[in-house]
Parts: C-alpha cells; sequence; structure tokens
C-alpha cells in the first residue's frame, strides 16, 4: 500500500474540493470517512487541480497501484467534464461509475413492469396515469410536521434488522434540516466520520408512512450507518483506497444500489415496502434506458413518447427534468446512472443469491466502498453490472 500516494491524493481532493465550495458550486467531497482539522488551501483553479490530479494517476499507474488510479481517474474525468470537456457517455460513465451503460432490453423492462404491477395490484393500486397519486393515498400522506418523527421512529424500528444484516455495529450521529431549493433532489445526505447530515427539500418531497420506512432504510441506515461504519472501519485500519467518498466516482453504484434495494434484504414480509422497491427499479431501468437513448442522440420528441409509453404516470414536468439532468448537467450524467445500475444488481442479489452470499456482499459493503468490478468478484456468477 503506498500510503503516501493515497494520502496525496486525499489532500488535493479536499484542495479541489474547498475550491468549488468558495465558489459555490457542488463539493466534489460528499461524504469525508477520515476527518481531519487539518487546513487545506484551495487549489488555483480547476486546470490545476486536473494537472495534479493526472501527475497523481501516472504515479499510481506506474507503481501498479490500480485502485488508486481507477479513482483518480474517475476525479479526472469529472473535472475534465466541468471545464467543458463532453466525453461519450459510455466512456464517461466507465470511467466515473465504474459500470459501461449497456441497458436492458425490451423484454427485461417487459418483465420487470409486469412485476411491478403484480405489486401494486397487491396493494389494491392498479397500473395507469393515477398509479402513484392512488398508492400515496393508500400509503397515508404524512403532514410536513410529522416528517422528521416518522423517520426517526422507522430508523430505530428497523436498525436492529439492518445491523444484523450487514454486521455494523458502529454508532451515527443524525441531523436532518428543512430546504426549500429549486433543485432536482428531493432529499440529500453528508457529513463526516460518524455525523451525518440529512436535508429534505420541501419543494420537491412529499412522505407518506411508507415512504417514512423506505426512506429510513435508504438515506439512514443505508447511507448514514454505511458511511459511518466505513469511517470507524478507517479509523481502526490503515486502508489502501481513497477515503473521501463522492457521487461522481465508481463505488456510487454500491452505495445507490443497495440503498434502494435494502427493504428486500432486511424487511422482505413488508408487502407496501417491496412494491415500493419493484416499482423503483421499473423506473430505474426506463431511467436508464433513456439516459442512453439521449446520449445516442435519439430525438427529444420520441423519447417524451417512449417515457410515457413505459411509465404513464410520469408528467411532462417530471419527463424535462430527467433528460434536462442526464443530458446537460455533468454531475448528474455521471451520477444517476449509479441509480439504474445498482438497484438492478442488488435486486438480482436479494432474488438470486444465496442467503450467506448475500449476507457476505452486505458484510463487505458495510465496511469498505466497492466499485461494480470489486462487487461482481463477489458475485462472479452474477449478472454484470450495468446492463447484458
Amino acid at each position: 500500500m503506498n500510503r503516501e500516494l493515497r494520502d496525496t491524493a486525499e489532500r488535493v481532493l479536499r484542495a479541489w474540493n474547498r475550491y468549488e465550495v468558495e465558489r459555490g458550486a457542488h463539493p466534489v467531497i460528499d461524504y469525508d470517512c477520515f476527518p481531519t482539522d487539518a487546513e487545506v488551501p484551495a487549489v488555483e483553479n480547476r486546470l490545476d487541480a486536473l494537472h495534479q490530479l493526472i501527475d497523481l494517476k501516472n504515479v499510481a499507474s506506474a507503481t501498479g497501484e490500480t485502485a488508486l488510479a481507477t479513482r483518480i481517474d474517475a476525479d479526472i474525468s469529472y473535472c475534465s467534464a466541468l471545464l467543458g470537456q463532453h466525453e461519450p457517455l459510455e466512456q464517461y460513465v466507465l470511467r466515473t461509475q465504474g459500470s459501461a451503460p449497456r441497458g436492458w432490453s425490451e423484454d427485461y423492462l417487459h418483465a420487470h413492469r409486469e412485476r411491478a404491477q403484480r405489486h401494486l395490484n397487491a396493494v389494491g393500486i392498479e397500473w395507469g396515469p393515477k398509479s402513484v397519486s392512488d398508492l400515496m393515498a393508500v400509503e397515508e400522506i404524512l403532514d410536513g410536521s410529522d416528517i422528521e418523527g416518522a423517520i426517526r421512529d422507522s430508523a430505530t424500528e428497523l436498525e436492529t434488522s439492518v445491523r444484523n444484516a450487514t454486521g455494523s455495529t458502529a454508532d451515527y450521529e443524525l441531523s436532518i434540516e428543512s430546504t426549500d431549493l429549486d433543485v432536482y433532489w428531493s432529499y440529500w445526505l453528508d457529513g463526516a466520520g460518524q455525523k451525518t447530515r440529512l436535508r429534505i427539500n420541501r419543494r420537491n418531497a412529499r412522505f407518506t408512512k411508507v415512504l417514512a420506512r423506505q426512506f429510513a432504510l435508504h438515506e439512514v441506515l443505508g447511507h448514514a450507518l454505511q458511511f459511518a461504519s466505513i469511517s470507524a472501519h478507517c479509523a481502526q485500519q490503515d486502508v489502501p483506497w481513497i477515503r473521501l467518498q463522492a457521487v461522481h466516482a465508481p463505488s456510487q453504484t454500491l452505495f445507490e444500489g443497495l440503498a434502494q434495494a435494502l427493504p428486500l434484504f432486511v424487511a422482505a414480509d413488508d408487502e407496501q415496502l417491496t412494491a415500493r422497491v419493484r416499482l423503483d427499479h421499473y423506473q430505474q431501468l426506463v431511467r436508464g434506458q433513456l439516459h442512453i437513448a439521449l446520449a445516442n442522440g435519439e430525438p427529444l420528441s420520441e423519447l417524451a413518447d417512449q417515457a410515457r409509453r413505459y411509465v404513464p404516470f410520469w408528467t411532462d414536468t417530471q419527463i424535462a427534468d430527467l433528460l434536462t439532468d442526464r443530458g446537460s448537467n455533468v454531475l448528474l450524467r455521471s451520477y444517476l446512472w449509479s441509480y439504474s445500475a445498482g438497484i438492478d444488481w442488488f435486486v438480482r442479489l436479494a432474488d438470486s443469491a444465496s442467503d450467506a452470499l448475500a449476507r457476505e456482499v452486505l458484510h463487505a459493503a458495510y465496511r469498505a466502498p466497492h466499485t461494480p468490478a470489486q462487487l461482481m468478484e463477489l458475485w462472479p456468477a452474477g449478472p454484470i453490472v450495468g446492463g447484458e
């Protein structure tokens, strides 16, 4: 392990992160698993960051530090995109998210649409333009003042099951903030060490009792506990990988995939939660297909028609935002692919792998970040991340 190279890479990332934050841009570091009080001055500009990262990658490649080189290359690709470079989607997503965006067949989408429909029917919901609004009503919409309490109560109720499934013994501190922002996200989690901040964007977020449970599993017991667990591991052992997590980096497929599929591992008997996961899985497959088709230059009108045909309850506003995010936002063009690729792989792990293998993967995931290639090494007989 080349500690000096890892530490130098972390200093460059902290310096680049400070530059982005000070100019009001999106942070480079989304979760710091090895927080430090050391003051790191900002890089001069993005070109300065890029040149330092390229030098580090060259050293990592020359010395056989393949894992470090892979992570640093993701940072190089994202920094280059911020500077205006527009890589082809396959190359950009492969370098950042670690899996080629191959996509899925029509037959595969059809099979998972039918499965989502069956699970909706089981909770009394018909497939059509009103599916989601009807589902929200059945699940009981929460008043804004009840949301934080419902999330915390659900997290408390489900925590033992998640710890049993993942082997995590780490403590975590959660703070919840409300925001009102004109951005795509409904909620966002970041933090350092055992301290996690969860922001809920009330402009977009609507919660039901079921969504509060799903949210508790995804954001609190998924992301917050997972990052706290990885941070605890970093504090106990001198790990060989970069300890600063970023949504443009290859481990994000693990983080978003497992968080979305977690109910299937710890609450499989909850019919309403399972229906949500099956519905989300299908929608993420469709989003992934549109992501690829947009990059391939298919006409926007045809993509919009395709979206309406695949998901009849999506509004034109939702479709427009989906295309905009994946086409014009350099971070989301990479990051949003992790949801589609990740949920598909982890749903298939829950459905097809043995309990012992699933337990091994979840335990590993709460100790260290894993790239798609590393996930597939844990399950050699499993599917390819990102489509067949």
